[in-house]
């Protein structure tokens, strides 16, 4: 075999390495607090409603050498911004609008189905899914100086989200930008599914099968105010 030959495989060998370690690292986002449902809190303030064309959710599941990324889109959701604040705000997931990121016959024809059915969403069901805010209050650092994953977080935010039929309180950091009669905000979270009674394949002892209690949540959401200044 002459060197350029060889040394061809080896970086072949190499970026397949990569690759797999990559596949293998599951991403990351700040670690969301999890608590009993709260009281919702009655907003106050301008309405600002989302672009459901352009706002999205994603989420990532991770398994031993692999990650299913997927995202769901919107059926409704509005915020309420009072002297430059949130004041509160509800939104409503279509999760039957899964769309994975991933393509190809065993991802539309087995992993898909399998996540929508009663082993993880149960979409037949309960086709949304809900995020009510409870509370929001300028972000800060963690006791330990732990900072947020997502540049620029402003606001700590707490909310109930309802998938199926649990409801827990979620809280997570999150940059919220205001300009002028237009609002976005994004943020990225990891929750554990076990809270949500979603369970299946997290069982260590199923080795390559295992599928991580930790699921990886990113949301953008771009909203505006409607022509006719209202409130909630």
């Amino acid at each position: 075999m002459n060197w350029n030959r060889k040394l061809k495989l080896v970086g072949l060998s190499c970026v397949a390495a990569i690759a797999i370690l990559s596949c293998d690292k599951a991403p990351k986002g700040d670690d969301a607090k999890i608590a009993d449902a709260e009281q919702a809190v009655q907003p106050t303030g301008v309405t600002y409603v989302v672009d459901t064309a352009t706002s999205w959710v994603k989420f990532t599941g991770h398994g031993v050498g692999k990650n299913h990324p997927g995202y769901f889109k919107l059926n409704y959701g509005a915020t309420a911004i009072n002297k430059d604040s949130i004041s509160g705000g509800s939104f409503v997931i279509n999760v039957k609008s899964m769309r994975m990121e991933e393509k190809g016959e065993h991802i539309e024809g087995k992993l898909k189905p399998h996540l929508m059915s009663g082993d993880f969403f149960e979409a037949d069901k309960f086709g949304t899914a809900t995020f009510e805010i409870t509370n929001v209050v300028p972000y800060k650092l963690e006791q330990d100086g732990t900072k947020s994953l997502v540049e620029g977080a402003n606001f700590n935010i707490s909310g109930n989200l309802k998938i199926k039929d649990v409801t827990k309180n979620i809280t997570f950091p999150a940059r919220v930008d205001l300009d002028g009669n237009k609002l976005k905000a994004k943020a990225n979270f990891d929750i554990d599914r076990r809270q949500w009674n979603m369970n299946y394949g997290n069982d260590k002892t199923l080795g390559d099968k295992f599928i991580s209690e930790v699921v990886n949540i990113e949301f953008y959401l771009e909203a505006t105010q409607p022509d006719s200044v209202s409130s909630f």
